[in-house]
């Protein structure tokens, strides 16, 4: 009997290597953390915003590959949706805290669902350069 679509998703969520993937989305969180400190805007914007998402891919994709995780498309989309949801927290307890009142996409709750759709999206891009890179690795 074949799986079905529920069963086989619900079956990758499980074999995900979890610490990998929160790992890698803590990881990311130096991008917001930079734009709180003020770090991005002494390099320089856009360029301090742009290279952090560059190196950030890059560790990205270097971490997958390197993992050989058995689903590593899930794994990106998985740590980009980690990264979201850890960036939601941040800013939730962060923005009262340094200016006063909620600030980001937990003060406008439209802004959650892209946001977390654009992040899943960077983590897919990752997962399938990683997926790519270990497919051609085996040839």
């Amino acid at each position: 009997m074949n799986p079905t679509p529920r069963s086989a998703l619900g079956e990758t969520v499980r074999s995900l290597s979890w610490p990998l993937v929160l790992g890698l989305g803590a990881l990311a969180l130096v991008r917001p953390l930079l734009s709180v400190t003020g770090l991005d805007g002494a390099i320089g914007r856009p360029a301090a915003p742009l290279l952090t998402t560059l190196v950030l891919t890059v560790v990205w994709v270097v971490a997958i590959v390197v993992a050989r995780p058995a689903h590593p498309l899930a794994t990106g989309v998985a740590v980009g949706l980690a990264y979201g949801v850890l960036a939601l927290v941040l800013s939730a307890v962060l923005s009262p805290i340094l200016t006063g009142e909620l600030q980001g996409p937990v003060a406008h709750p439209v802004a959650i669902v892209p946001m977390l759709l654009t992040n899943a999206a960077w983590g897919a891009l990752t997962g399938a350069v990683a997926l790519g890179l270990l497919a051609a690795r085996r040839r």
